[in-house]
């Protein structure tokens, strides 16, 4: 019978402390949760039915925007950052100019995508979250929005310390990344 990816990891740290390479990780087996690798090892990231939902919208949303830019992707899509550190943030974008040839690479894309966007969950840490806004920034994003639906908030960051907060009525555009993009906070949020 096969090992869950829980099993995998605890498997691995019992064994060893020793990191865990790209490689590895990409044969892990898929248990269907969300996985990024963090300082050679698996950490798991909280997501559930409403944040994959919340994240197919602005998808949908984000699409029409790019005007064949770029490409946006889902929380499957991997970038390695400058640390070593793969992430996957919940939304992402990023402009073709950016990659080989013009077009996504078949594994993980080096560097950070130019607009990475978290659905925040309520039990993730400010102190993981910023490291992840940082990381993105040094990798090469020019944008990283966190959204919270607890509060329909977002902060909209353009650098790592350069962050608007919006609420509920504010509109939220993706500036010169995404000129064609605009919205009111709490259409992000609704789920009808």
């Amino acid at each position: 019978m096969g090992e869950t990816m829980t099993q995998v990891m605890t498997s691995k740290r019992k064994r060893t402390r020793r990191r865990l390479t790209e490689e590895e990780f990409l044969r892990l087996p898929d248990d269907g949760r969300k996985y990024e690798l963090v300082q050679g090892e698996v950490k798991e990231v909280p997501v559930g039915h409403r944040h994959d939902i919340l994240g197919a919208q602005l998808i949908v949303r984000l699409v029409p925007a790019t005007n064949k830019r770029g490409y946006v992707a889902g929380s499957q899509a991997g970038f390695r950052m400058a640390n070593g550190n793969v992430r996957s943030p919940d939304v992402s974008y990023m402009l073709k100019e950016r990659l080989a040839g013009g077009h996504p690479s078949e594994g993980f894309a080096d560097g950070a995508p130019d607009l990475a966007v978290e659905i925040v969950s309520p039990n993730e840490s400010t102190s993981e979250l910023l490291q992840k806004v940082g990381e993105y920034f040094e990798s090469g994003a020019k944008q990283v929005w966190l959204l919270f639906p607890e509060t329909q908030t977002v902060k909209v960051y353009t650098a790592p310390f350069e962050v608007q907060t919006l609420h509920a009525d504010d509109e939220l555009t993706g500036g010169a990344l995404l000129p064609d993009f605009r919205c009111k906070v709490r259409e992000l949020f609704e789920l009808d």
